[in-house]
């Protein structure tokens, strides 16, 4: 079977769930038993998002072998439940770099350098790269932004040129649209469709299907209207309204007959596809046998995307519970002001992971609270640095006790950048990036979360610069901290980085350095989310019984 590519386009607005689109077009895929894979090619001149403020793009997601990507890369790995690598995200700046690399090297020697085709040819072979790295049958490339856009037309050349180059039926373009309401006339506006494909064929690309993003499903005589004027058979147009959760999208587009369209016009042979995982899990989030409410203590807040794996492993681990995951946002800055008292009605607090030191000290009152209180606690990569200064100042008996990013000055740097990052030098040169092993300490909860095996050890993707500081290990174990995974065989380190720790005498406190929720599935939720929900669940049934207890009282 020859390689086959669907190419997917986006067009009215930006942001508008083309990743959404792409991933459950891949999962139905998927589904079919087809080896899928996945590429996002982003059009801004950054070679990574890396250094992109959360609040303008969103999170940063991390794959496997380190690179730094756009969020979609997170959505495209959790529907199709693969692992991703560097090569499937593409920016403007990886190309031209390249190109401009090439050129000093000699590699155009006589030659002089223009966007088509030497620039063009460069996307083009990353497109085909993808696909033969990956062993796939099918790759899925989503051009990001909307059709119209000057930065994308080097993208949409290359795929116009791939379309002869590979044969129609190994070639497939979708076009994904917005379809507004007018509340005024109560009518779907097709024309903004229109212009978008109108706007593709003028680059030379004609969609073979569209699929159109609306708030509720759209009249049979508006996508009649589509069909016709976009030149499509209207067997090719599909509709993906905002359904009640994301999971349930894949079925959406299989009962619309977006699989056997695929099948159709790629020669595929037509299967019936699994989605038992995908129905069960929707049942669930739509009928759950309880509700869990945790408080999110962040400092993104304004922007729930910068969190979007973790808001997905709450979920997933949600589902696994049989739980609903309310998710309240925390501002941690209101913390810093000493409004402890709304931590109160939470069965669970997260500290997730950032940069800088805006609202730490909220963070540290938050690992605090859970600790005497008794709530379920779980720290991500910054939460478990925040639970470790807590512990150090309040425990251990180290005043003063900070990260040395937040205080450079301070008595008692439990947390800091170890003396191999000094000399580093370039931006994000000092993170720790990637899938790094971590051993599991026998006889933790840590251990029971992950059943690691005989080895003890399992593997977790990080985003991170500093460390829990090796020299303070001693005395916070000896104050009662336990120190449940480690970073094994680094030379000079003793036993390890610290890579989790987690209390004694606690329903659930655990912190991890590491950032599970990049490889949490719908399918198997991440330990530590799974675990934190589970004791999240028994903290909300224990209130409930209390509450029923005092009401019996009364009467």
């Amino acid at each position: 079977m020859h390689t086959k590519y669907i190419f997917i386009t986006g067009g009215v607005v930006s942001s508008l769930g083309k990743g959404i689109t792409i991933s459950s077009l891949g999962a139905l895929l998927r589904a079919r038993g087809y080896r899928v894979t996945a590429l996002k090619i982003d059009p801004y001149i950054n070679v990574d998002a890396g250094t992109m403020r959360p609040y303008e793009h969103g999170e940063v997601f991390v794959t496997e072998d380190g690179a730094e990507t756009d969020l979609d890369i997170g959505t495209y790995e959790r529907f199709l439940d693969v692992d991703l690598a560097r090569r499937n995200n593409v920016t403007t700046g990886q190309v031209y770099l390249s190109v401009i690399e090439k050129e000093r090297r000699g590699e155009y020697l006589s030659q002089t350098v223009q966007v088509i085709p030497h620039v063009t040819d460069e996307i083009k072979e990353r497109i085909l790269e993808v696909g033969t790295s990956n062993n796939a049958e099918i790759v899925l490339v989503e051009i990001g932004g909307t059709v119209g856009d000057i930065e994308s037309l080097p993208f949409l050349e290359a795929l116009r040129q791939l379309r002869f180059e590979l044969d129609r039926e190994n070639t497939l373009y979708l076009h994904v649209t917005l379809l507004p309401f007018l509340g005024a006339s109560e009518e779907y506006k097709t024309k903004p469709t229109q212009h978008s494909v109108a706007t593709l064929r003028g680059v030379g690309i004609q969609p073979d299907g569209i699929v159109l993003r609306s708030q509720s499903p759209v009249p049979e005589e508006a996508l009649r209207k589509i069909a016709l004027f976009a030149n499509i058979g209207e067997h090719g147009v599909f509709n993906a309204y905002d359904a009640d959760f994301v999971y349930a999208v894949p079925e959406v587009l299989e009962q619309q007959g977006i699989g056997r369209f695929v099948e159709q016009l790629l020669n595929l042979e037509r299967v019936t596809p699994e989605l038992r995982v995908w129905q069960e899990a929707v049942r669930t989030l739509r009928s759950p046998a309880t509700t869990v409410s945790i408080g999110v203590v962040g400092k993104y807040v304004a922007m729930p995307d910068a969190y979007l794996s973790l808001m997905e492993a709450l979920k997933h681990a949600g589902i696994a519970n049989e739980a609903e995951v309310e998710i309240s946002w925390v501002d941690a800055e209101d913390l810093v002001k000493g409004d402890l008292e709304s931590l109160e009605r939470y069965h669970g607090i997260l500290v997730p992971g950032g940069f800088g030191v805006r609202g730490i000290e909220g963070k540290v009152q938050a690992a605090r609270f859970a600790r005497e209180q008794g709530v379920p606690y779980l720290g991500i990569c910054l939460g478990i640095q925040v639970a470790v200064i807590e512990y150090a100042r309040h425990v251990a008996g180290l005043v003063g006790a900070n990260s040395t990013e937040f205080d450079p000055y301070t008595p008692f740097p439990v947390i800091d950048l170890m003396p191999e990052q000094l000399e580093v030098e370039g931006m994000g040169g000092t993170m720790r990036l990637g899938s790094w092993p971590m051993q599991i300490a026998e006889g933790t909860l840590l251990e029971t979360l992950y059943q690691p095996g005989p080895s003890g050890v399992v593997h977790e993707r990080h985003r991170h610069r500093y460390e829990v500081n090796p020299e303070y290990v001693p005395t916070l174990r000896e104050a009662g901290m336990i120190v449940s995974g480690v970073t094994p065989g680094m030379e000079g380190r003793g036993e390890g980085l610290v890579e989790a720790i987690e209390l004694p005498n606690h329903p659930f406190f655990i912190g991890v350095q590491s950032h599970p929720e990049f490889q949490s599935r719908l399918m198997r939720s991440g330990p530590p989310f799974r675990g934190f929900i589970r004791a999240a669940r028994l903290r909300a049934q224990a209130a409930s019984d209390l509450e029923a207890s005092n009401l019996e009282a009364q009467v």
